[in-house]
């Protein structure tokens, strides 16, 4: 059986448990362990799939197709182990199941309660991860803070697992140290009364790490919390800021955390081997070329919502010694009057994606001047279309070509992008989500070249498709469609070959891409972008 190891926050949110959590999963796997992981999220909603972006930062996908918390994409580039459907839970998905279960009778006409019906799904959803993954250990994050009224069904739910798993949990609080500048001191006591708040919902934590910005240097400051918190004195360990999320690991590593793990729940774990790991922060601290890509989206206010695309430009550029500075462009911001001031200095032009017809000009004038001035173009998902668009307006001189869901009353709707007919779709009938195969037939093309394979597997997350009544047409106007589905019945994947890299995807390559193996197309994509500011 795993063992479980949870992991909570307190005294404020954004402390980075994703990130510790992710960190420690490398650090046990280096150990030769199997790890799972899993983040848990009190908010009422069934998954994030219809928040705003502005509201939760991006969603991310899974190989099986669920929508989940932006966390996942820590633990998958981190641990480098594919998650599933069993690595969230929700307050809202939690509730769905109870209740579903309750108008089935299946209660037996009991009353339903948070104890035992809520924190029952809790542990079968946590334990079914356990089951289905085999793993060594199983980390399971926390989402909020200690103290919040969302959370504490869920603070029950691995209380009682504690006890269920007798010497087989481990519990990890993160708490906030702010650091005083008019007395130039950090202060404990947030700490202390964090770890307060956990212990009255019945849990006491085997290991605390104090999140700071700056370094502690007073130790007694550890020696405080370990008395005033019952933990011993090196389980109380610290935790920076860094320069680079991926030293977090190694950081970690010197503070002994994974060893404390080990020790604590008796696992047989080898010596660390994170030689890979090493190297790949070596590279990060030792770039030597810049580029500029202007990323251009509709929420740009929140880097957060295309955290994703940002972290595999990031890993683009470490395989190509290159440090990305991200230009961030609003393309509500976007006119034909202000393209060039605001693209002008760009060595690449990236749209990801994104629902709605809100920017939607912007986005289109930017592919545009890309196009006019032959600068590498990378068009994800609403990209793509983005890029089918102003082909069919500027190159193929259909002025009126739109996508349905921008202009639904339009009488002259020559392009757009219809419901998949997969039978795989979401709860909702109206997203694509998940891997699929993508065909790559012409080996002269930018997809193949990146590739090196006929077949690939990517993750979708889109609601329309590229219409095929208009294939002949951009084949012969030189818009070569270079991946489509293995039945050729959807379109994958378009390119214009002349160029070095302009290339439009319906999938997100970007929820693939790991920070010591890059993804094939944003390794190309800032390859030429470098090229083109070195030329």
């Amino acid at each position: 059986m795993s063992k479980f190891i949870f992991v909570t926050g307190g005294v404020v949110s954004g402390l980075g448990k994703g990130i510790t959590a992710a960190s420690l999963g490398r650090l046990l796997k280096a150990r030769g362990l199997k790890v799972a992981s899993q983040k848990l999220d009190p908010y009422i909603n069934v998954d994030p799939g219809t928040m705003s972006p502005y509201q939760h930062g991006e969603v991310y996908v899974t190989e099986d197709g669920t929508e989940t918390d932006l966390d996942l994409g820590h633990y998958e580039r981190f641990i480098d182990e594919d998650l599933n459907k069993y690595s969230n839970l929700t307050t809202g998905k939690v509730f769905e199941k109870v209740l579903d279960k309750e108008r089935k009778g299946e209660y037996l006409g009991h009353t339903v309660q948070y104890i035992p019906n809520v924190t029952n799904e809790i542990k079968n959803f946590i334990y079914k991860l356990s089951e289905i993954t085999d793993a060594d250990v199983v980390i399971t994050e926390i989402g909020g803070t200690t103290g919040d009224i969302e959370s504490q069904p869920f603070l029950e739910a691995i209380r009682q697992i504690g006890r269920e798993v007798l010497g087989d949990a481990l519990y990890i609080h993160i708490v906030l140290v702010p650091y005083l500048k008019a007395s130039k001191e950090h202060k404990s006591k947030p700490a202390q009364h964090s770890c307060k708040e956990l212990r009255g919902m019945g849990i006491s934590p085997d290991i605390i790490i104090l999140r700071s910005d700056e370094k502690i240097l007073d130790e007694s400051i550890f020696k405080k919390v370990a008395l005033f918190c019952d933990v011993e004195e090196d389980c109380v360990i610290s935790n920076v800021t860094l320069n680079s999320l991926y030293e977090a690991p190694l950081m970690l590593e010197e503070e002994g955390l994974a060893n404390i793990v080990v020790r604590k729940l008796h696992l047989d774990a080898k010596e660390p081997d994170l030689h890979d790991w090493y190297d790949l922060v070596s590279r990060i601290n030792n770039l030597k070329y810049e580029v500029r890509i202007s990323l251009v989206g509709k929420y740009t206010l929140l880097h957060d919502a295309y955290l994703s695309v940002v972290e595999a430009l990031n890993h683009a550029g470490f395989e190509n010694e290159t440090t990305v500075n991200i230009n961030w462009v609003d393309s509500d911001t976007i006119t034909e009057d202000n393209v060039d001031s605001i693209l002008s200095n760009s060595d690449g032009i990236i749209v990801p994606g994104g629902f709605g017809n809100r920017g939607i000009s912007g986005m289109i004038l930017a592919c545009k001047y890309a196009r006019l001035n032959h600068i590498p173009y990378f068009g994800i998902c609403l990209g793509m279309q983005i890029f089918t668009i102003e082909a069919a307006r500027d190159i193929l001189g259909l002025s009126d070509a739109n996508s349905f869901e921008f202009d639904p009353t339009s009488k002259n709707l020559v392009i757009h992008f219809m419901p998949g007919q997969n039978d795989e779709i979401n709860k909702g009938g109206t997203l694509r989500l998940g891997s699929y195969p993508c065909s790559i037939k012409d080996h002269d093309t930018t997809l193949y070249k990146c590739y090196q394979n006929e077949l690939i597997h990517e993750r979708h997350r889109h609601r329309y498709e590229f219409n095929n009544d208009y294939r002949s047409q951009f084949e012969k106007a030189g818009i070569t469609i270079s991946g489509t589905s293995v039945d050729n019945r959807l379109v994958e994947a378009i390119e214009i070959k002349e160029e070095p890299f302009f290339l439009g995807v319906q999938y997100h390559p970007e929820f693939k891409s790991r920070p010591n193996k890059a993804h094939p197309l944003f390794k190309k994509f800032i390859c030429e972008s470098l090229k083109r500011r070195l030329s």
